[in-house]
């Protein structure tokens, strides 16, 4: 059995849509599904059955696209409700989300608890000397305000800001109450570290990248790996012993389509147990 892990397939682009078919399937392993799938919820029904027959079982998270509400789409759906409807859709296929038991996956190393986290963004990766206030005009001069600004709506929370704290501080309360002893798998669809948060191309996108508020979440929460998307840069960056793996895949200039998604496929590195739990294990 093993884990694997893919975000920002953006099945709204109809390359995407067509490629995804191929997908291998591996019916003894599970996929995490790190955010990005479609806009708003067109598709996801059809993704979800899909990923179904080639996967034991799916564990998903959103990212900002699924949170989209477009006009005439989405039934009207905003915010929170909008969010609702996304787990609703979920669970008529048996994925797992944020809201649901957070699953032990039996890893050949040891068990580890693969944590479906959803936590958005507050603005807060951003330089120390841009405020808060400043920030939106400050991306704004180099044409880098996220779209999420007029289709991601934060109902009823007063701003995106207030939602996060208070996903983070839900987050928080739900890990804490986890067994310490018991290794993790944190899955989110924005990096936890806003040194992951790097964009060469768009450097004034990072406020739309994460929060301050999941700094040091891999030590403080017994972390083996965490797991991400949203940047469509892959890769994987060691931070104090543990692996942080960007899974994305991205829009068609940002993926060979001759090699097909399947090569996008990422197997979820954990970092090493250590050496009393292989012995107990």
């Amino acid at each position: 059995m093993r884990l694997w892990a893919l975000s920002d397939l953006h099945l709204s682009n109809p390359l995407n849509r067509e490629a995804f078919g191929a997908l291998p399937a591996c019916p003894e392993d599970w996929l995490i599904l790190a955010g990005d799938l479609t806009d708003g919820f067109r598709y996801l029904d059809w993704c979800f059955e899909t990923l179904n027959r080639k996967f034991a079982q799916l564990v998903w998270v959103p990212g900002n696209h699924e949170l989209w509400t477009r006009p005439g789409r989405a039934g009207g759906l905003r915010g929170v409700a909008l969010y609702e409807r996304l787990v609703e859709i979920a669970r008529r296929h048996d994925v797992l989300t944020p809201e649901d038991p957070w699953p032990v996956f039996p890893h050949p190393t040891g068990d580890v608890l693969v944590a479906p986290l959803f936590l958005l963004y507050d603005y807060s990766f951003r330089p120390g000397d841009v405020g808060a206030e400043e920030v939106i005009r400050w991306a704004q001069m180099e044409n880098s305000v996220c779209a999420d600004e007029h289709l991601l709506h934060p109902d009823p929370f007063p701003g995106r800001a207030a939602w996060c704290a208070e996903r983070c501080a839900k987050a928080a309360a739900r890990l804490d109450a986890c067994p310490a002893h018991l290794p993790k798998v944190l899955v989110n669809h924005y990096p936890l570290e806003e040194e992951l948060a790097v964009l060469p191309r768009i450097p004034r996108f990072t406020p739309w990248c994460g929060t301050k508020r999941t700094r040091g979440w891999h030590r403080r929460f017994n972390a083996r790996a965490v797991v991400y998307g949203h940047l469509h840069i892959r890769g994987t960056s060691w931070i104090d012993g543990v692996p942080f793996q960007e899974v994305s895949l991205g829009y068609p200039n940002q993926w060979d389509r001759g090699r097909g998604i399947g090569h996008y496929l990422h197997e979820v590195i954990l970092a090493p147990a250590p050496a009393d739990s292989r012995e107990d294990g």
